[in-house]
């Protein structure tokens, strides 16, 4: 089994994407409340902070901060994604490198891990994980998007409501 090398800094925080194994499909929107409910489930099992969250139809952004001492992000999102993944019945299409494994096939193995560095580095990641479901085209407005901590930022003061139309997409590096 190949060893991926991850940044593992105890008490850090980090930028996650993770994704469905068919991109074309639309499975964590449509389920997205499931996938909230797994997901609160294993914030109470192991703690860690959820700084952002953006649910697009085939990925997710995150953005956590887990606690002090604690770098194993891994394992929650292997729970995480066990979780959803036992809401389907089996019969997606599988490799034979996952059934000969026993896995199924919802999600792509692998997920994209970045270990925020600085203040300026969680900013950009915060706006890039709420002005995503713009950048695809799934709506023209960041408040828009249902399944976005965004709302939760606007009701603290933190994003004006109207933060993040088109005309903004330049500031993400688009």
């Amino acid at each position: 089994m190949t060893n991926y090398r991850r940044n593992r800094v105890p008490g850090g925080t980090y930028f996650f994407t993770v994704a469905i194994a068919d991109r074309r499909c639309d499975l964590l929107a449509r389920h997205a409340e499931h996938f909230k409910a797994v997901f609160r489930e294993e914030q109470q099992r192991a703690f860690f902070i959820n700084l952002a969250l953006a649910l697009l139809p085939d990925h997710l952004h995150a953005v956590w901060q887990l606690p002090e001492g604690d770098s194993d992000y891994s394992s929650r999102w292997r729970r995480i994604k066990a979780g959803f993944t036992r809401l389907f019945p089996s019969g997606e299409r599988v490799s034979s490198s996952r059934a000969a494994r026993g896995e199924r096939g919802i999600w792509q193995r692998r997920f994209w891990e970045h270990t925020i560095q600085d203040q300026d580095d969680l900013q950009r990641h915060l706006d890039y994980v709420h002005w995503n479901p713009v950048k695809h085209g799934l709506v023209s407005q960041v408040v828009d998007w249902p399944h976005s901590t965004f709302h939760a930022y606007v009701e603290r003061g933190i994003y004006p409501a109207d933060w993040g139309g088109r005309d903004i997409g330049g500031d993400f590096g688009e």
